[in-house]
């Protein structure tokens, strides 16, 4: 099958500044990437008064993850398919953890990489939604090869990212993550935060992103020195000169960023570290371990809303997929083990869900020691408030088979990310209305509510 990588530095570099310019308030234009306000009837909801808190945990898996191998079912007769359209990539019952079972008493199995969330799928508390992707309405296998309503670029990394992170099948230059917190009107310096990369899923026509590394100290250096008074007129002379702009647009929304990152620093330094939290030492624990000390932090302060950008990658596995894929799940397991462990100690897994999202996820059939770029995938979620189980339909397990888009095992999304998205949504607590301005596609489908979150 032919892809299109299109990761020229061209691309490249227009994507990152995109992220750049949104994190300053602004939008590139070019390459379908601007801000489609015909799609959004007002760039600003008006909501009643927030009186709880939550927070939504995206984990982007980049690169395209393989649910194919994530979950896999059991059942007899569909794991001797699996194996056998798998090939040298299907993991017999020996590879695969004990079993789990859906509400309908099916037996299914994670990757064996996943042995932390064994416990939390048994215990209700994680969900399984088959085959998620983009979709601009539900499409049948004739409609998609008859050439109606696919979404733009499949295949390519850099366009399936930002539709992933948009909820929507054209380009869009916001992110369904920063319109739901535009539902709340919720705008403050850590309403929504990246503590992987700038993140086109984070930025509303409102809400902004804040990147936060972890561990990373975000104060100015110089303003801390004695006498405590002079460290203060120094201060104060920085905020002055971020007044100047000249009425220049550009230095005036770089000079409202950097005010927001310096008030940002203030706020976490006053806050202190959080306390001792146990995380894995590896990238996207360390992630984690900053987003649990953000949580603390902001949910002590009342009612309100977060939305948190995690990412790990390496997911683009066209070979030596085998070892590589456990050694990225058994990343990602523990670490959300240890989130949701750290969460719940602080009295939170009610408030806060965590969930997966990748621009695609792969083919059924083999190439080599690897797979290829493909389309709908297999999401995890977790929390409290989850209504553990299987969700969705796992394709039909033929090449070229209703759910195929050509002949190898790429599945036709039978769930969008719009569903997705906007039952994540109503949890949060946005209106029906709030949800259908959040996703303008939502009405093309069924149900926006595909049930995996208790009321």
């Amino acid at each position: 099958m032919s892809h299109s990588h299109a990761k020229t530095p061209t691309r490249r570099h227009f994507l990152k500044l995109s992220a750049q310019l949104a994190a300053l308030g602004l939008t590139a234009t070019g390459a379908g990437l601007g801000r489609s306000k015909s799609l959004f009837a007002a760039e600003a909801r008006s909501t009643a008064d927030l009186t709880d808190y939550k927070a939504l945990v995206c984990i982007y898996l980049f690169g395209g993850n393989d649910g194919n191998n994530m979950i896999v079912p059991l059942e007899t007769g569909l794991h001797t398919t699996y194996q056998s359209l798998r090939g040298n990539l299907g993991l017999s019952p020996s590879e695969l953890l004990s079993p789990i079972a859906d509400a309908s008493g099916n037996p299914w199995a994670m990757h064996y990489g996943m042995s932390e969330l064994n416990p939390l799928y048994e215990s209700g508390q994680m969900a399984f939604v088959l085959n998620v992707g983009q979709l601009a309405a539900p499409l049948t296998r004739a409609q998609y090869l008859a050439g109606q309503a696919a979404p733009t670029n499949l295949f390519s990394h850099s366009d399936q990212t930002v539709q992933a992170q948009t909820g929507l099948p054209t380009p869009n230059g916001s992110g369904w993550g920063g319109r739901l917190l535009d539902c709340f009107g919720t705008s403050d310096s850590l309403a929504a935060v990246s503590v992987s990369q700038p993140a086109l899923f984070l930025q509303g026509f409102n809400a902004g992103g804040n990147v936060i590394p972890p561990g990373a100290d975000l104060r100015l250096s110089g303003m801390n020195f004695w006498p405590s008074n002079q460290a203060q007129s120094r201060r104060q002379a920085v905020n002055d000169l971020l007044q100047l702009d000249g009425g220049n647009p550009v230095r005036k929304a770089a000079n409202k960023a950097l005010a927001d990152g310096l008030q940002l620093a203030d706020t976490l330094g006053s806050q202190g570290g959080g306390g001792e939290l146990s995380f894995p030492g590896t990238n996207i624990g360390n992630q984690l371990r900053e987003v649990t000390r953000l949580i603390k932090i902001r949910s002590a302060m009342g009612p309100g809303r977060q939305v948190f950008f995690v990412s790990l990658d390496g997911f683009d596995l066209h070979s030596s997929q085998d070892w590589t894929h456990w050694y990225l799940l058994n990343q990602l397991s523990q670490s959300l083990f240890a989130f949701h462990n750290a969460i719940g100690d602080a009295g939170l897994s009610q408030q806060v869900t965590t969930f997966t999202q990748s621009e695609f996820g792969r083919t059924l059939q083999p190439s080599g020691s690897g797979s290829d770029h493909a389309w709908g995938s297999h999401q995890i979620v977790l929390g409290g408030a989850v209504k553990g189980g299987v969700y969705g339909s796992l394709p039909t397990l033929a090449l070229g088979g209703p759910d195929d888009a050509n002949n190898r095992g790429v599945w036709i999304p039978t769930l969008s990310t719009s569903q997705f998205g906007a039952t994540l949504g109503k949890w949060f607590g946005a209106s029906a209305a709030d949800l259908a301005w959040a996703f303008p596609n939502l009405v093309a489908f069924p149900t926006n509510d595909v049930g995996f979150m208790l009321p």
